[in-house]
């Protein structure tokens, strides 16, 4: 099957997304196989948040919205053009996905697909439905596809690499267990904010969302600030208030609670509004419904330390003062090209 036909029902995947949002989702009788899917889709969506209590459909509606964008043929033709594919025999390439946040594991899979190799697919347990129908809808759209796509329940078997995405724990494990296999072994990362006071409010707001989209439980998600000595937080919790309602998800309440209370009971200083706390840490991983923040004297320190840990953070965001930084809200929209801890997957799977 040539990748030019794979591509396709990509495309073709995209103006099916394209139809659902969360305020006005609307049905386009252009687009393929909306008899068997559009439906299920709409309630499969309704659905996910009993499935995972974090997958409300405002955070499903926006990884859907996010994933329509970027499979248009335009884009797909610019990320694929960096790569030459040469498989001449295509391998089987595992895949254990992590299940934090909505389809987070797509793009790996899209990879491994458009690369030429058959994938094999362990999904999270947190995340068993949205992927699977997504690829029922691919495989409608191009029967062949079939031939490329297996998911499994059980232990992965005959596969000849491995992508596998988890915590600093299990990542020990899967070292140990796929070591004599080629694979990506994906860690905890955390993304984080550089501050200077000068930003605005706009780009305070913006910064709220880098925070609170999914909860903050993405890789993407910013859960610490570098701000300088004595900056004034005011202009941050002002900007952020728009935010509040987050408050009345239960989940993301009980956590506020919890780690309030253990701050607290630790004899933390910690500054509060409401909904979000901030605690002066140098740790990167903050927990849900808390983000840790540090002082810094001069910007260059905030450089030195960004490439020192540079294993542990996944994007930075700032105005401009941080090199190769991106805009504030911009940390859940990557691009194709953004590939998760900076390791190219269709660079590796292309070398197999």
């Amino acid at each position: 099957m040539l990748q030019s036909e794979k591509k396709k029902c990509f495309v073709e995947l995209g103006s099916f997304l394209k139809q659902f949002s969360e305020t006005n989702s609307q049905k386009n009788e252009s687009v393929l196989n909306n008899d068997l899917f559009y439906d299920d889709f709409i309630n499969l969506i309704l659905l996910s948040q009993s499935h995972n209590g974090w997958y409300t459909p405002e955070q499903v509606y926006f990884a859907v919205q996010s994933w329509a964008s970027s499979l248009s043929e335009a884009q797909l033709d610019k990320w694929l053009s960096e790569y030459t594919f040469t498989v001449s025999e295509p391998k089987n390439i595992g895949l254990i996905l992590a299940g934090n946040i909505p389809l987070v594991g797509f793009h790996d899979f899209m990879s491994v697909v458009l690369s030429g190799h058959r994938v094999v697919v362990k999904t999270s347990s947190n995340d068993q439905h949205l992927l699977p129908f997504l690829a029922k809808y691919l495989i409608a759209v191009n029967p062949k596809l079939a031939n490329f796509i297996t998911f499994t329940d059980g232990k992965l078997t005959d596969f000849d690499a491995v992508i596998a995405t988890g915590s600093n724990n299990t990542a020990r494990y899967f070292d140990y267990y796929f070591r004599d296999k080629p694979s990506i072994i994906r860690k905890n990362r955390n993304s984080v904010a550089v501050l200077d006071g000068s930003e605005t409010n706009e780009q305070l707001i913006a910064l709220g969302e880098d925070i609170f989209r999914y909860f903050g439980l993405g890789c993407r998600s910013v859960s610490k600030l570098f701000v300088p000595k004595d900056y004034d937080f005011t202009a941050f919790f002002e900007a952020i208030y728009q935010y509040q309602d987050i408050i009345h998800y239960e989940k993301y309440a009980n956590n506020y609670d919890y780690n309030k209370a253990v701050f607290l009971m630790s004899n933390y200083k910690l500054l509060d509004n409401g909904f979000l706390t901030i605690k002066e840490d140098s740790s990167y991983s903050s927990p849900i419904s808390s983000v840790f923040y540090e002082f810094y004297d001069t910007i260059d320190f905030v450089k030195i330390k960004l490439i020192s840990d540079a294993d542990q953070i996944q994007c930075v965001v700032s105005n401009g003062i941080i090199d190769n930084s991106i805009a504030f809200g911009a940390t859940q929209q990557p691009q194709l090209s953004d590939y998760a801890d900076n390791v190219d997957t269709m660079l590796f799977l292309g070398g197999l």
